[in-house]
């Protein structure tokens, strides 16, 4: 048996293995089954972010960390009320509506677009390695104290209005934590986030961090809108995690999202907009033709899992072809 075929299979098992680890055991809530779980959590990085967990300090594994942990995040703790006051000049100026709007440059969100549905918005200040042109004009003091903190990853501002819920779901990345910092919110337990199980409520000026691969879901059962400022934050590796990762997360650079015509896009979120109109075509399948619909659905998740499979055993026949080469 050649190289290559014992290295592919040893990938799918690891990859199965890391699935099942991640639906059945890893965190304390269960999905509701796998169709749950296929749809809610990116099983395809799961076998990615277990290299990641497992190299992940002890200190930060668990769903929630206190923010305390990275002391360099007390820069914007500190001056949460000049990061609120410019929030909320956008808020008034309807910036957020305008980024999710249909058709609008910011609408085309691979990562957030479900939630635009709920009401939820958002407007990016800046994201791996790039700050957005719209976020210097219109909020340069919160991005100045951005730049400060080499943590400090990926970054917006995001609403959830009242009565508005965010349901049980896994952001599909390992490559960070979240950092959450409450700007103008309801002040009450009833508008809080659940990670894994445990509920934390936002509070003006307060801060936490957590692992946002974990089952989450959020609610604001209140009369109020909630106004936060959202960070991807470095997660805590060893050196082995921190070499690997240098390269995963450039996987979050290449999804950027611009907020108006004057932002750059990320290749597949430029992508994923030109798709968009085929993509809304297929959708609608589920009201007229639910068979055609799955069909297509099922045919193109077999084809991208065979162009997956067929990658990675070329990379591995090139690596048996280079060591007989050198032996």
């Amino acid at each position: 048996m050649s190289f290559s075929v014992v290295a592919l299979s040893a990938l799918v098992l690891y990859s199965l293995c890391s699935i099942a680890y991640v639906y059945r055991w890893r965190g304390r809530t269960r999905w509701a089954g796998p169709t749950q779980y296929l749809r809610k959590a990116w099983p395809i990085f799961a076998p990615l972010n277990c290299i990641l967990y497992m190299t992940t300090r002890p200190w930060a594994r668990g769903p929630v960390t206190a923010a305390e942990r990275m002391p360099n995040l007390a820069l914007l703790r500190d001056n949460w009320q000049v990061i609120r006051d410019e929030a909320l000049a956008l808020q008034a100026g309807g910036a957020f509506e305008a980024a999710k709007a249909e058709g609008s440059a910011g609408s085309y969100d691979l990562g957030f677009r479900t939630f635009f549905k709920r009401g939820w918005s958002k407007f990016y200040l800046t994201w791996y390695g790039t700050t957005h042109r719209s976020a210097r004009r219109t909020c340069p003091r919160t991005v100045a104290l951005l730049n400060q903190i080499p943590e400090v990853k990926g970054a917006m501002f995001t609403v959830l209005p009242a009565g508005s819920e965010l349901t049980l779901h896994a952001d599909p990345l390992a490559c960070s934590l979240r950092y959450h910092l409450g700007l103008r919110t309801p002040n009450a337990d009833a508008c809080l986030i659940e990670v894994d199980g445990v509920p934390i409520s936002w509070r003006d000026g307060q801060d936490f961090i957590f692992d946002e691969t974990y089952p989450h879901q959020a609610r604001n059962d209140t009369g109020d809108s909630r106004l936060i400022l959202m960070c991807d934050v470095a997660r805590p590796l060893n050196v082995f995690g921190r070499v690997f990762n240098a390269g995963y997360r450039r996987l979050a650079a290449v999804t950027l999202v611009p907020n108006t015509a004057e932002d750059q896009r990320g290749f597949v979120s430029a992508l994923f907009a030109s798709l968009a109109p085929i993509s809304a075509r297929i959708r609608a399948l589920k009201q007229t033709d639910v068979r055609r619909y799955k069909l297509i659905k099922h045919t193109v998740n077999a084809a991208l899992l065979l162009v997956v499979m067929a990658g990675a055993y070329g990379l591995f026949e090139l690596v048996e072809a280079a060591t007989d080469a050198l032996i």
